[in-house]
């Protein structure tokens, strides 16, 4: 029988800290062509039960995971969020610590691909309060949000043009009040746009306010992670 040539190609990833020999970054993989030849089994293998190609495939293998032992091969796993979002829920936030308007927070948010955040439910709140409180250096240090009432005073929609659900909501005590206030040029201006941040916490999470939208603000980001 004539002669066959099987490649066996093997990938696997050398670990970091091997200082014996050089060594390529857990980011590149590095391979290993094995060639060999098939032929024609000889007649004590097939008396035996045991193939020529068994035997070579057996030994690849004891090989292989040897090499792998010894480069120290962990299982790795894309990450689901890029640097500096954090995932939780099947989302990716990002706590901006730029001070910017509302709409400037916006613009800030769907540069990179996503938006204000839109809170759909009170376990999400919950992980927000403990996130923002740990980012508050002071206490008017708050954040954005992606609810306005911009559009129609009192109606309060989500950026993603939702109505806000009136059982779900997180005002605090005396909110939201649409204070009015004068700017630069004279004009009355209400308050329509809300931030969220209590840096002690609150009871029942209740951190949300209404405030004028070009107040200079932080900001969080959301969008679905990568999964």
């Amino acid at each position: 029988m004539p002669e066959a040539e099987v490649l066996q190609n093997i990938k696997f990833k050398r670990a970091r800290g091997n200082t014996d020999v050089a060594t390529p970054s857990m980011d590149d993989p590095t391979y290993c062509n094995i060639n060999y030849s098939e032929t024609q089994r000889p007649a004590s293998s097939r008396r035996s039960g045991v193939t020529w190609e068994r035997v070579v495939l057996l030994v690849l293998s004891v090989l292989l995971a040897a090499a792998l032992t010894a480069l120290g091969v962990t299982h790795e796993t894309c990450p689901r969020c890029e640097d500096g979002w954090e995932p939780h829920g099947g989302k990716c936030y990002f706590f901006s610590s730029v001070w910017l308007y509302w709409t400037q927070s916006r613009k800030q948010c769907t540069s990179m691909s996503g938006d204000l955040v839109v809170i759909n439910n009170r376990e999400e709140q919950e992980f927000l309060v403990s996130r923002v409180s740990e980012n508050m250096k002071k206490e008017e240090g708050r954040f954005w949000i992606g609810l306005t009432d911009s559009k129609k005073e009192g109606e309060w929609l989500w950026v993603d043009d939702t109505r806000l659900n009136t059982s779900l909501t997180f005002w605090r005590e005396g909110q939201p009040d649409n204070r009015q206030r004068t700017n630069p040029d004279g004009r009355w201006i209400g308050e329509d746009c809300v931030r969220m941040g209590e840096k002690k916490g609150a009871e029942d999470l209740k951190i949300w306010s209404d405030e004028h939208c070009g107040r200079l603000q932080k900001s969080i980001c959301e969008k679905p992670d990568k999964a």
